[in-house]
């Protein structure tokens, strides 16, 4: 997969289409491994065939029944989750190091363009506190209100939907996997895992909660908003 940008010019999203999980987490893998100080930082974006992949830490048990879909196990952080066609699958390569900021922000800044990118599509995302991702308010996506209060301990995510979710690896200060944005898919192989194991979490897309979008316009959007958000 060739490579965009450069260190000086920043980040140019690249779009890769409907493209095989396990070829794009391998090529990933060899960019990171054989990126050297001068390698110009690259986005991909795509969209997978339906998979489940898991985390290092993933716990087979949070698979419930795969059934005819694969299940790819991958080294980037997290629990098991769920790729699919009309879901924005973004993929920043990231030199940290270059970039001047450290992991913890990195997801801040991968979060904030994910909320913007809502914010675009007239939704309010919102983040839960020790749980990576965003998410929306199932009765009303669009308010401005902030969520209140603590979450309720046997259920922190009463009343939300997961739209979007983050899974990470950093090697030598360098960053791969990324952030998946649902848009339109078929939600119904998330109700055979723990999603990102949690029980019971519900996942949601902006087709369920009255957005409609086209993939490519919220893959030219979340694109835009990565390469802003993500800038040094």
């Amino acid at each position: 997969m060739p490579v965009t940008g450069s260190p000086l010019t920043g980040i140019e999203p690249r779009q890769l289409g409907l493209v095989d999980y396990l070829a794009t987490f391998e090529a990933m893998k060899q960019f990171t491994e054989t990126r050297d100080p001068q390698t110009p930082d690259a986005l991909w974006i795509c969209e997978h065939p339906a998979v489940y992949t898991q985390g290092l830490a993933g716990k087979a048990d949070h698979i419930l029944n795969s059934g005819s879909i694969p299940v790819v196990q991958s080294n980037r952080g997290g629990q098991v989750t769920f790729h699919g066609p009309g879901q924005v699958v973004a993929y920043p390569l990231i030199d940290l190091k270059r970039a001047g900021y450290y992991v913890k922000e990195y997801v801040y800044r991968i979060e904030e363009a994910v909320l913007k990118t809502l914010t675009h599509f007239g939704v309010t995302g919102h983040r839960v506190s020790g749980s990576p991702g965003i998410y929306v308010r199932l009765d009303d996506p669009t308010s401005h209100a902030a969520l209140s209060g603590p979450r309720h301990p046997a259920d922190p995510f009463r009343g939300l939907g997961k739209i979007a979710a983050l899974g990470i690896k950093v090697s030598r200060h360098c960053t791969y996997h990324g952030v998946a944005l649902n848009v339109a898919m078929d939600l119904e192989p998330y109700s055979r895992i723990n999603p990102c194991g949690y029980v019971g979490l519900q996942t949601t897309d902006l087709s369920t909660i009255g957005v409609s979008v086209s993939w490519q316009e919220a893959a030219d959007v979340l694109g835009h908003k990565l390469v802003t958000y993500l800038s040094p």
